[in-house]
């Protein structure tokens, strides 16, 4: 061999130079799983194994549970009270008032867009003064602990490109989910237990609620160890988790080091990180054969428990059951819980549906808050309570004294914030007479994304990824602070 091709073996590839150190990073990754310890740096904190070097901003929340009401309720019914609408009552919605904003399908070939003040009565509740409506009552007692943000908005208008946009940062599909981001920033508090976990419920207020898709909670081009896992309400709670028939824990395990003996072969042959990946899902879904079934008894709950989150928390799959598991799923060092909770896509029928739907979810949210305080979780937990858009001030269909339906409205919406980082007892942002434009403080999904991370000592612009030739993150390239709400 003469010394050219000596030297022309010595280069490495581009393929075999990523690949390698893929593999490298992978088998890093592994190892820090499997003895978090050996990689613990100087005055790093306990569990901090995340891509993030370490927190830019002071933590104030170390876990995130996020209460998703998908379908969008109704701000007008619930939080936005507007009694000089009342004189408009039946009549069109101004010109001035609506100019010329997009409408969906479902009311663009409306005639007429009458004013549909809410029937619901409105108070003042905590020592602010903040208002609430009657379907509200547990979440009004709750309200020296909240903070309701009454201007968030979005450019989205219809459901999946709006649940992707507040979700991915991005309307179209393949952006990782919020999530993600979370697990991938921070890793894991619990070794035994993934860092992101999903719950899903189906509300009684719209039986035909629109569809959720598991890419919600995907991972995108993340790892795929960062993707949220969901767990079912029926049977195992996570397929395949179990042992099959006549197999027992021991012999699974020697399985698994023989399937991963299989996979490190693999990795160093294919240099696929995924495959890194894959070693360690196998082994976290062996500690989780232990974990999960016992966060899944609600046994050694007392009844004190089950009387303050309401009659259906023992019901399995139950908002109030999944409320109850996200307190006990936080303690357990999970960081990032989130519920989906279906049925607020009230298109007709409007106040006996979302009637129904706060008799699902307020005193459980309540009392999610209650448990976390009692329990001296609150301080540095985040709870977000919110859904993808808000419900138009006008009639979709016929207004009548007792009944009438909203279409989708993005330009101002509600939600609340609690816990980890967050003011208590004060409302912010402003809307108009109608609840259809913001006047003041206006909080973009980005801005609204970018806080929610800052709470968690994330600096939103320095959570990034490399894909397809640039750097991705949450909030892609906007998103600012709201740091006025901010404790």
């Amino acid at each position: 061999m003469n010394n050219i091709e000596k030297q022309l073996e010595a280069i490495l590839t581009r393929r075999q130079l990523f690949g390698r150190t893929a593999e490298g990073i992978g088998i890093a990754a592994l190892a820090s799983l499997l003895n978090p310890a050996a990689f613990a740096e100087t005055g790093r904190a306990p569990g901090f194994y995340g891509a993030l070097a370490g927190p830019q901003f002071p933590v104030k929340a170390k876990r995130i549970i996020y209460l998703y009401q998908s379908g969008a309720p109704s701000h007008i019914d619930l939080f936005d009270w507007k009694p000089a609408m009342a004189k408009y009552r039946g009549e069109d919605l101004p010109a001035s008032i609506r100019n010329g904003q997009r409408l969906t399908g479902m009311t663009a070939n409306q005639k007429h867009f009458p004013v549909a003040p809410t029937i619901f009565k409105f108070s003042q509740h905590g020592k602010n003064g903040t208002w609430f409506s009657e379907l509200l009552p547990h979440t009004a007692d709750m309200a020296d602990d909240i903070c309701v943000m009454k201007t968030v908005w979005t450019e989205a208008i219809n459901h999946d490109p709006a649940d992707t946009y507040t979700q991915t940062g991005a309307q179209l599909p393949g952006r990782p989910s919020i999530g993600s981001w979370v697990s991938y920033g921070l890793g894991t508090e619990n070794q035994d237990m993934p860092a992101y976990i999903v719950l899903i419920s189906q509300g009684t207020g719209n039986l035909t609620d629109q569809p959720l898709e598991a890419r919600y909670w995907a991972s995108g081009f993340l790892p795929s160890v960062n993707q949220g896992i969901q767990l079912r309400s029926e049977g195992s709670p996570i397929l395949y988790l179990d042992n099959p028939a006549g197999e027992d824990r021991s012999l699974r395990h020697h399985m698994l080091e023989a399937v991963e003996r299989l996979n490190e072969q693999a990795a160093s042959e294919f240099h696929d990180p995924e495959i890194n990946t894959r070693i360690a899902q196998y082994e976290m879904a062996y500690k989780m054969q232990t974990a999960v079934p016992e966060l899944m008894d609600l046994s050694n709950e007392p009844e004190s428990v089950f009387e303050m989150y309401g009659p259906e928390a023992r019901k399995p799959g139950t908002f109030a059951a999944n409320c109850l598991l996200a307190r006990r799923l936080s303690e357990k060092g999970v960081r990032f819980v989130q519920l989906f909770h279906r049925g607020w896509d009230q298109h007709s029928n409007l106040p006996a549906q979302i009637r129904n739907q706060c008799m699902d979810t307020d005193q459980a949210s309540a009392a999610l808050l209650k448990d976390l305080k009692q329990r001296g979780m609150l301080e540095d937990t985040l709870v977000v309570w919110g859904g993808e858009f808000g419900r138009t001030v006008y009639s979709q269909g016929d207004l009548t004294a007792t009944n009438y339906g909203r279409d989708h409205h993005g330009r101002c919406f509600t939600r609340w914030m609690a816990g980890g980082g967050i003011k208590g007892g004060i409302t912010w942002g402003e809307t108009d007479d109608f609840c259809y434009n913001i006047v003041r403080d206006p909080v973009h999904i980005h801005d609204f994304n970018a806080t929610i991370l800052r709470c968690l000592g994330i600096n939103h612009t320095m959570l990034t990824f490399p894909y397809q030739g640039r750097e991705y993150r949450l909030t892609d390239v906007a998103g600012n602070i709201v740091n006025d709400v901010l404790a």
